[in-house]
């Protein structure tokens, strides 16, 4: 099967071609007509799959023939995060550019006034966080009554998120006779529940067991302890042959003090993380894409729909807090028939966090032992001799059991009064400077000077 083969138009099929795609993946083949046909649609698929361009490109041929109005959306596309939204209108921007089509994208950390500007003079399509949009809304900068096609991307996450109750709030806000599409990796029941009640007879597409995890990924599980897994990493980092890598951490703080740690040792590392400014954070994205940096150092905001050429290795530096997440954490390696490898690093404390991992994919990670530290013990035995060479040379003691049993040892003569030694007294007025050099009385109380600077930092601080 080829895309000429799903009704799509030519100058959709051209864009298609000239972007270096001919044949649809299996989520493509199955979502695009039943799009075309006007029905609503539920599409459980993994990350990775060719999801996005499942909806983007049927939604370009049905925006074909209309025309938009000031304020009035003809198409809304609601996504969990400000990256995942951004590759949306990347994706429209790419196969339709043969289609004088308008769009808008409504996130977060983006100035509103240019966003308002766009809806006043009217986009089929509007792409947006629900957050935003709410904003908007609420401020009457927009109409959501024209809006004839509604597409729910990524609702797992948007449960995940606390973003449910904006969605619904949404959805009664739109026509009742429209177009939906919900896509998902998994279906937990508050999702179910959602689909039941906004969409109409909707087809269900599912071209993987839902959160399976990629065949062409190999996983390890790495076990290590809190205190040494930043050593544990750097040692992986530096075995592997590390093409370009993204580290995922549970924290935002993690993130930034693990990214920091990587720079000073000599990797090419950055960071994303929430709390960038948008500019920021597409800017780092930027960098790593064009080969500037080549290890990235995420939180979960980058997890979803992040979509990198020829990411060789994913590693957890902290392992999941939910089993979902793990799937798509992985999942940005590996793609597109390539292979990938992914290290998850587990302490005693994450036994309860692989479990559920292991049950949701089904599968038994491989375990690998935690990497022996070689060069701290060469470190002591190295040092050791060259101690003992400042000292003078003594005389070998015998072997313990060459030496005269003590119980057998005859008592010694009393000696002579002449050579008996002086009175304590006399012992005193002797000057000091001339007990021998070597003796360390270690008698003279305790140290009153300044503690010693990697004593009072701690060790390795």
């Amino acid at each position: 099967m080829n895309f000429a083969d799903l009704g799509l138009s030519d100058q959709l099929l051209r864009a298609v071609t000239e972007a270096g795609y001919d044949t649809p993946t299996p989520i493509q083949a199955a979502a695009i007509p039943s799009v075309l046909m006007m029905r609503d649609l539920i599409g459980i698929a993994q990350t990775g799959t060719g999801k996005t361009a499942s909806f983007v490109l049927p939604m370009i041929d049905i925006l074909a023939e209309g025309r938009s109005r000031a304020r009035m959306p003809r198409s809304l596309i609601l996504e969990p995060t400000r990256e995942l939204a951004a590759q949306v209108a990347e994706n429209f921007e790419k196969y339709g550019k043969y289609h004088k089509l308008s769009m808008a994208l409504l996130i977060g950390g983006v100035s509103m006034g240019d966003q308002q500007k766009a809806l006043e003079k009217g986009v089929d399509v509007l792409i947006a966080t629900p957050g935003r949009l709410m904003d908007l809304f609420e401020r009457g900068k927009i109409l959501l009554t024209g809006c004839s096609l509604l597409v729910i991307d990524e609702a797992d996450r948007m449960l995940d998120m606390g973003f449910i109750p904006d969605i619904e709030n949404i959805c009664t806000k739109l026509p009742a006779t429209r177009q939906t599409l919900l896509f998902s990796a998994t279906m937990p029941p508050p999702i179910k529940k959602l689909a039941d009640k906004f969409l109409s007879n909707p087809k269900s597409v599912e071209v993987a067991r839902p959160a399976s995890a990629n065949i062409n990924i190999t996983q390890w599980l790495v076990e290590t302890d809190s205190r040494k897994k930043k050593d544990t990493l750097r040692d992986l980092l530096r075995r592997e042959d590390v093409t370009t890598a993204i580290i995922f951490c549970n924290r935002k703080t993690t993130v930034r003090d693990l990214a920091k740690s990587l720079q000073h040792d000599g990797f090419s590392a950055g960071e994303i993380h929430g709390d960038m400014e948008q500019r920021d954070r597409i800017a780092m994205l930027d960098r790593f894409k064009d080969g500037g940096i080549n290890i990235l150092v995420a939180s979960d905001v980058a997890a979803r729909g992040l979509d990198v050429k020829g990411v060789s290795h994913v590693f957890n530096y902290d392992a999941p807090w939910h089993p979902d997440d793990y799937i798509h954490r992985i999942g940005r390696t590996g793609r597109a028939g390539a292979t990938g490898v992914a290290y998850t690093l587990v302490t005693k404390e994450d036994a309860e966090a692989i479990d559920g991992i292991e049950k949701l994919t089904g599968l038994k990670i491989e375990r690998m032992g935690k990497p022996e530290p070689a060069a701290k013990p060469e470190a002591r035995s190295d040092a050791k001799p060259k101690a003992m060479e400042a000292r003078p040379a003594r005389e070998p003691r015998p072997p313990r059991e060459t030496r005269e049993p003590r119980e057998a040892r005859l008592p010694r003569a009393p000696r002579p009064a002449s050579e008996a030694p002086a009175p304590r007294a006399a012992a005193k007025t002797a000057p000091r400077r001339a007990a021998p050099p070597a003796v360390d009385d270690g008698d003279e109380g305790s140290w009153n000077g300044p503690v010693p600077g990697f004593l009072s930092q701690g060790f390795g601080s």
